[in-house]
């Protein structure tokens, strides 16, 4: 039976900073480590990333020249997978409209896996805009994203710029949602 090593976390993190820093790209981190950044942890198998759109041909070229592959790519998200399984997956959303231009601004440094790593990552509000959006182009995920959304909500309901969250939230006409959730942390 052959062993097949999970994503070294570690290495692809070293080698993307390493990188954004040389090509000066701008970047936050996204998904499962911007979540363990706003204080809730749930397993991740891949790295997400927003990028400013134009920096994408500096990322694709250092990504390709060792070992990722191209698994698809659009107007809004570049997805690369490498030949190792060590190198996982990382997932690019390019910034091109205001909201993640807005997204990309507002990231703040964050301490991640065990301290090893000072990265920026999306803001709590930002994941959850992100969660609201994706949970609204894929019902699949309404569920999971939204308990992700209470969490987040529960950690940081006092510090949360509420304004920004209704913006989201009426985005994809769900005010009644964000309504519910408050309602019911508040009578936790």
């Amino acid at each position: 039976m052959m062993d097949i090593k999970p994503m070294n976390f570690e290495k692809v993190l070293t080698f993307l900073l390493e990188n954004f820093t040389k090509y000066n790209i701008r970047y936050a981190l996204m998904g499962g480590f911007a979540l363990h950044a706003a204080g809730y942890s749930r397993a991740t198998r891949d790295i997400d990333v927003l990028i400013l759109k134009e920096d994408m041909p500096k990322v694709k070229k250092f990504l390709l020249s060792i070992g990722y592959d191209v698994a698809h790519e659009s107007e809004d998200v570049i997805n690369f997978t490498g030949a190792m399984t060590e190198l996982g997956q990382i997932d690019f959303l390019l910034a091109h409209r205001c909201y993640t231009k807005k997204m990309l601004q507002r990231a703040r440094e964050c301490d991640i896996l065990h301290r090893q790593f000072k990265v920026k990552v999306i803001t709590p509000e930002d994941v959850i805009g992100l969660k609201i959006q994706s949970s609204t182009n894929d019902p699949g995920r309404h569920s999971r994203d939204l308990a992700d959304i209470e969490e987040i909500l529960k950690r940081h309901v006092d510090t949360l710029d509420l304004e920004l969250l209704r913006e989201y939230f009426s985005l994809f006409e769900r005010e009644h949602e964000l309504n519910e959730l408050l309602q019911r942390i508040k009578n936790a």
